[in-house]
Order: structure tokens, then C-alpha cells, then sequence
């Protein structure tokens, strides 16, 4: 019968085939005819020993005459469609588009609203957010086909192993045009630059199935009868019959949130978190986790995952992206919001990832109250005084030692953040418990790894859209609101989700619960 191991192999070797053939041959014992076949099961990095740096790879091996079982060769099964209902998906996002796919599974016609432009046309806005810093409220690094997740690294990793099938996901994605190595890798992720074609294709594959997208297409209003939503009104002025409803629409859209308050449909402030980027250059961080002046040409850029209780409050990376760029993520004029991404190979001069602070209903009560959008504008209100700092979007900025030490930069380190960063107190745009909490949290992780903490080390504000500051409940066995009955409130905007792989997979569930 097929027998795994787990191989420790020097990174120049684990990605030799040969090599990694017959050092299974060795441990096993065997002739080099007796197996047919070694299949590559999971690929991780272990650096805890400096001095001995080794990939850990696990193999499934099949003999002679034995039958091969592929692992991950989950898909979804596209079929004819076989029902009259008229479901709606409100963004074309990782949750809307997984939702459709499986709709289409199910033999159900998807009808998707994307308020954004396609993946060919948001690429002009976002050349303009970034040189002109000209922000379209319909088109930038939020909305458009894909959602935050084409511009946003493509990370495809996720804790919530039992909310449904990851690898179906996953198989899809290398269906669709990525590398096969994140059915492998244990970070696995895509790359930017890689992301929008995949994405067209998985538009292709919707639309020829008989699914039908609309873009440009923005949810402007609810036509409700008897606590059941009858049809959709978009753009203002077209009206579309529906029978069920997902609203996938991502975490900033604060249009529809104040959509579902003014029609009193619920919905509840929720914590996230705000904080800041940092950007240190890629030398340092691998230095730091691999005791290594040049990684070489085997191991990939390091990365880092962070998180402590500081002041009081949860301190915590987010996002981490190896050799990449800060990007603007604002969505309204007036607002400054960055986040990050990173090229497929990851080999830019920065390494940059969210350094935030969980905000709770104890931090916005005071000022904001307990409303339902209370946590929003919490959030809202820091993003317009870090805007108010320059007038745009160049952002405020500040060495990270003199953060700490509550000094004004001089001069800033070079930055990857294209629109501009200008020297400012970041303690005058984060309220008092942020800035404490980070001071506290950055000052232990320069303890804990060495060379972290460092004047090179540059701080962007702010970083804020990490996940919802609202949550559109909804019963926890049908995934439909608890209120509207065909409304099914689904991924990062409905609060259920956080990242590419979580958000396809809320899509999923909630389309596996319409029958």
C-alpha cells in the first residue's frame, strides 16, 4: 500500500526531483522500479535552527500495480442549468465568485452585480489613484471584478480549516491559471500580477456555464414585501426580480451599510482593528528569521507573524507581504487608507504588513454610542484626519524608533507607498489607546526578534480596513438574515469573513444553503 513520509531536505534540494526520488528510495530501501509514482503532499520551511535551515517536505509514494489516488483533486463540477430561480449576488469578489461557481453546480443560474469595472479597466484608476492620486469611488484597490483580493498578494492560507472544502478552492485557483505549488506550499499564495488574468478566466468559465455578470452595476436600493426582498434596484434605475440574494459585497462598502440601516433592516456595529503599516527593508526581516545576510537563491523572502496583549489591547501583524509594496486603499475622497501586496516572486527591496490594535465597543462607545454604525465611524473619522494631514493621499509617516520615543521624524526612509508618504506625528491622527498599545506591542517585538525594531523601520498611517466594523447577522444554520428571509449575508462585508480563502468559502456555504 502507498506509505508517506517526511523528508528534511537543504533548500537547494527539495525542489529537485531527481534528488528528492532517490532520497526516498534510500530511506524506503527499494529499486528504483518499484515505484511508480510520488506525489508531493505538503511543503513547509522550518528556520527555528539558524545554522541549519531545512524545507519539510511530505511524499506519498505508490508502488508498481498499485492504484493512484490524486490528492486535491476536488473541482467543481459545472451543470446544465436545471432551475428557474433567480438568484442574485451582489459583488463579484472571492465570496460572490465562489458563490456563483457553486451555484452553478447546483445547476442554478447566478445573476452577479459588480459595482466596479472589469479586471482590465480597474487597472487605469488605480494608475491614476497611484499618479494623480485621483481616488473613483466605483474603481481602486476595493472595488471591481475580484474585489480587494486581486490587488491585495493573493495570500490563499486560513484558519478556518472546518467552515468547508480548501482545497475545492484551491483547485480552482490552479484550474484557473496558478502555480500547482500552492495545492503544496504551507503559506501558499498567488501574487498580484498573477491574480487578474485568473480572475478573468474564472469569469469565462461563469459566463460560458450560463451565468450572467453585470458590471457597473451598484445596489442602490431594496424593494421589501413582507420582510422578504422582492427585487433590487441598481444604478437608481434598474429593477431586477429576485428570488434569493447574496450580498457579498466586501468590507467597504459603507454605502450598503447605510443602505440596510435607512430600510431598518439589522445590522450591529462589530471590533476589528486599525493601526498602521510598516516597511522594513526584505534584507532585514531575512536576517532576522534566518540569521542570513543573503537568503540565496533557494529560500523565498521571509515573512513574520506577530501578535501580543499591549496596554491593555491586542497588538498583531496582518497581512504580511514579503517583498512587496504599501498601496492606497481609500474608497472615498478625503480618506487615507493603505494596505499591502506583493508580486508572485515576492522579490521587491520591502517587506511591508499591518501592525494594528483590536478596537472594541468600549473604544467608539464614548464618542460614537452603540448604534450600528457606531464602530464605522470610528474608523471613518481616523481616516479623514490622517487625509487632513497633507490634503491627499500622501500618506503620514514616522520612523519607528522615534514612534516609540515620541519624536518627530527629520527624514524619512525611501518608501515603496507610490502616491508619497510626509513626516508627521502619527500620535496625533491614532487615538491614545492605538498609539500606547503599538508603542507598547513594537517595543516587545523588538525584543523578542532581534533587529526588528529599528530606526529604518517606517511606519505609514493608517491601516484600517482589516476586516468589518459591521456585521449583518444572519441564523446560523440557514445563513439567511435574521430578519429578511432570502437574504443571505455572505463574506468579509457581512462579517462572516476575513481573507481570500475565508470569503470563498462563506460564498460557498452560502450558496450550498439555497436549494
Amino acid at each position: 500500500m502507498p506509505q508517506e513520509l517526511e523528508l528534511k531536505l537543504l533548500p537547494s534540494q527539495v525542489f529537485d526531483d531527481v534528488f528528492v526520488k532517490n532520497t526516498t528510495i534510500k530511506i524506503l530501501g527499494v529499486n528504483d522500479d518499484s515505484i511508480q509514482s510520488i506525489q508531493y503532499l505538503k511543503r513547509s520551511i522550518d528556520a527555528r535552527k539558524k545554522s541549519n535551515i531545512v524545507y519539510v517536505l511530505k511524499v506519498k509514494v505508490y508502488f508498481k500495480n498499485e492504484n493512484i489516488v490524486e490528492e486535491n483533486n476536488q473541482n467543481f463540477e459545472i451543470n446544465q442549468l436545471s432551475s428557474n430561480k433567480k438568484v442574485g449576488i451582489i459583488g463579484f469578489g472571492p465570496a460572490g465568485m465562489f458563490a456563483a461557481l457553486q451555484l452553478l453546480e447546483k445547476g442554478i443560474k447566478p445573476i452577479i452585480f459588480e459595482r466596479g469595472k472589469t479586471v482590465k479597466d480597474r487597472r487605469r484608476d488605480l494608475a491614476q489613484l497611484n499618479k494623480l492620486l485621483i481616488v473613483n469611488t466605483e474603481s481602486n484597490y476595493c472595488f471591481g471584478e475580484g474585489g480587494a483580493g486581486t490587488y491585495s498578494d493573493g495570500k490563499l492560507y486560513t484558519r478556518s480549516k472546518k467552515r468547508g472544502d480548501i482545497q475545492k478552492v484551491l483547485k480552482t485557483f490552479v484550474k484557473h491559471g496558478a502555480d500547482p505549488d500552492i495545492l503544496v506550499n504551507s503559506h501558499p499564495h498567488i501574487g498580484t500580477n498573477k491574480l487578474p488574468q485568473i480572475i478573468e478566466n474564472i469569469r469565462e468559465t461563469i459566463l460560458h456555464a450560463g451565468g450572467e455578470i453585470h458590471f457597473n452595476a451598484k445596489l442602490t436600493d431594496l424593494i421589501i414585501v413582507n420582510q422578504k426582498i422582492k427585487s433590487i434596484l441598481i444604478n437608481d434605475k434598474q429593477i431586477f426580480e429576485i428570488d434569493e440574494l447574496i450580498l457579498a459585497t466586501g468590507h467597504s462598502a459603507r454605502d450598503i451599510f447605510n443602505l440596510l440601516d435607512n430600510k431598518k433592516i439589522k445590522i450591529e456595529a462589530k471590533p476589528f482593528a486599525l493601526g498602521v503599516r510598516i516597511e522594513h527593508p526584505q534584507s532585514t526581516i531575512d536576517l532576522i528569521q534566518y540569521g542570513l545576510k543573503d537568503r540565496g537563491e533557494y529560500l523565498p523572502p521571509s515573512s513574520y507573524s506577530l501578535v501580543t496583549q499591549a496596554a491593555g489591547n491586542g497588538v498583531f501583524s496582518f497581512c504580511m507581504c514579503p517583498g512587496g509594496i504599501i498601496a492606497p486603499a481609500a474608497t472615498n475622497q478625503n480618506e487615507i487608507v493603505v494596505n499591502g501586496w506583493s508580486p508572485s516572486k515576492r522579490n521587491g527591496f520591502y517587506a511591508n504588513s499591518g501592525m494594528v490594535v483590536t478596537v472594541n465597543e468600549q473604544h467608539w462607545q464614548k464618542q460614537y454610542g452603540n448604534h450600528a454604525l457606531s464602530a464605522l465611524n470610528f474608523q471613518k473619522n481616523i481616516e479623514n484626519i490622517a487625509f487632513n494631514t497633507s490634503g491627499s493621499i500622501i500618506a503620514p509617516a514616522q520612523r519607528m524608533d522615534d514612534f516609540i520615543h515620541n519624536k518627530l521624524s527629520d527624514s524619512l526612509p525611501p518608501c515603496s507607498y507610490l502616491p508619497g508618504v510626509h513626516t508627521f506625528d502619527l500620535r496625533k491622527v491614532l487615538p491614545h489607546f492605538i498609539a500606547n498599545s503599538l508603542c507598547e506591542g513594537l517595543t516587545h517585538f523588538g525584543k523578542t526578534l532581534k533587529g526588528y525594531r529599528t530606526n529604518d523601520a517606517l511606519l505609514v498611517g493608517v491601516e484600517s480596513r482589516t476586516s468589518s466594523p459591521v456585521r449583518i447577522p444572519r441564523e446560523k444554520e440557514t445563513l439567511r438574515h435574521v430578519e429578511i428571509s432570502n437574504l443571505l449575508p455572505c463574506g468579509e462585508g457581512a462579517g462572516y469573513a476575513g481573507g481570500i480563502m475565508s470569503a470563498a468559502l462563506d460564498g460557498m456555504a452560502c450558496a450550498l444553503a439555497i436549494n
